[in-house]
């Protein structure tokens, strides 16, 4: 067999094996997805906020029907029979026709305790749809930094690839010219493979970063993305603030804590409903109809007429024993009322704390970076004074390696740094309130 047809016989298998493309198979478009665009769509798509509309949704409806607890109903009824055997007449037929309509006038304020506990529910629903729109924008934020950071990390470990490839081709050359040993190009070798494994471990934390920023979005995973994130350069140093202020203004902003109140007093008025039971119930009702008989030689009409008729009456209701109901609901919510003031102190507490310890983490996360922007400065001085001395010789490879660590550490510790203020700026602003699209911008 010549080699043409043994070529021929291995490239067969692969021929066929190989998937056809067809022209209607065209590759999927990148959707390009910037900072603002970003938010707008986790506005629309959050999962978590989109139960927080609904529940806002439902509370609004919660009012409207407590407010038709004021109205008067309507009600139309007609009864039609026939009657069978002697005693009553066989094959007497009997119709019945009406209107009737009742309102509560008086019911120990259950009415508008309802409806009062239903606007403070609904109210605090809508806090609740705030706060959550806050935690979306912030999230998405934080995402976003997440990625803008991961990004600078796989820069510099790219950075540091390519200058340990280019150590490396330099003793390479060197070691031909006898000015190196032979264990050094090894060394370099091991170094360029762990820088190498760096940028791995870099690359797959940046696409992990992009996986969060499309969890968060909602988007569909089958798609392709490219997320542009914003230009964030060095921040500049700020005034945190006096953290006693910062907690009064987060306690009276913080949407959540709205909501909070909201409940304590929706849970009052379901105190002054559970009381009611204990007043009289005083109600109108009004009916008007007629009737039609088959023993009444006049016709439907003639009948409907003549005996057409309408009542009015008032109604009091007085509880004499309700084997303890009214006590025993009126206990459940005075419970329920307190358990919504203990939810309310416990969260203004939850909340100074929260606010404290923004306030320190970012005083902290301040200095950290003014420390490792000295420290990268100091390193890259040291870096280039080490590389000149083994140019000359007078430093061995090992020298110039740790002090290559020591830079690439430094970069990375910079990087970290830089975003950990951005982050810690941005989850006070969520820690005191009032967290909006516009103001999160970078």
């Amino acid at each position: 067999m010549n080699e043409d047809v043994r070529a021929l016989l291995v490239a067969l298998p692969l021929l066929f094996a190989a998937p056809v493309v067809t022209a209607q198979e065209s590759p999927v478009a990148t959707r390009v997805i910037g900072f603002d665009q970003a938010v707008e769509i986790a506005l629309e798509q959050n999962d978590t906020l989109r139960q927080a509309r609904n529940a806002a949704a439902l509370g609004r409806l919660d009012v409207a029907q407590a407010r038709t607890g004021f109205l008067p109903d309507l009600r139309a009824s007609g009864q039609s029979s026939r009657a069978i055997g002697r005693a009553d007449g066989d094959g007497l037929r009997t119709t019945t026709l009406g209107l009737a309509s009742g309102v509560t006038l008086f019911d120990g304020f259950a009415n508008t305790a309802t409806l009062a506990g239903a606007k403070f529910a609904s109210a605090a629903d809508e806090q609740d749809l705030a706060r959550a729109r806050e935690t979306v924008v912030f999230t998405v934020a934080t995402n976003f930094l997440a990625l803008v950071q991961q990004r600078e990390q796989l820069r510099v470990q790219r950075e540091n690839l390519t200058a340990q490839a280019a150590l490396a081709a330099q003793i390479d050359t060197y070691v031909k010219a006898g000015a190196r040993t032979i264990a050094d190009l090894y060394q370099q070798q091991a170094n360029v493979a762990s820088a190498q494994l760096a940028v791995v471990q870099a690359e797959r934390a940046a696409e992990l970063a992009r996986i969060d920023v499309i969890r968060t979005l909602r988007l569909d995973p089958r798609g392709t993305y490219e997320f542009v994130a914003p230009l964030i350069g060095d921040p500049a140093a700020m005034a945190v603030g006096e953290p006693g202020a910062l907690i009064q203004r987060a306690i009276s902003t913080r949407a959540d804590i709205r909501a909070s109140e909201a409940r304590v007093e929706a849970s009052q008025q379901d105190i002054r409903v559970a009381k009611s039971s204990r007043w009289p119930v005083v109600s109108l009702s009004a009916g008007y109809g007629s009737s039609y008989s088959s023993a009444v030689d006049a016709g439907w009409s003639d009948q409907l007429s003549e005996e057409r008729g309408g009542s009015i009456g008032l109604a009091l209701a007085l509880p004499l024993f309700d084997r303890g109901a009214t006590r025993i609901a009126t206990r459940r919510a005075e419970i329920r009322a307190d358990s919504a003031q203990i939810d309310l102190d416990s969260l203004e507490q939850e909340v100074g704390s929260q606010v404290r310890t923004a306030v320190l983490d970012l005083d902290s996360a301040q200095a950290q970076l003014s420390a490792a922007s000295a420290q990268l400065r100091a390193a890259e001085r040291a870096l280039e004074a080490t590389d000149q001395r083994y140019k000359a010789g007078a430093a061995t490879l090992v020298e110039l390696t740790q002090s290559r660590a020591t830079q690439v550490e430094a970069a990375s510790d910079a990087v970290a740094a830089r975003y950990n203020v951005e982050f810690r700026r941005r989850l006070l602003d969520y820690y005191v309130g009032g967290l909006t699209p516009e103001s999160v911008r970078f």
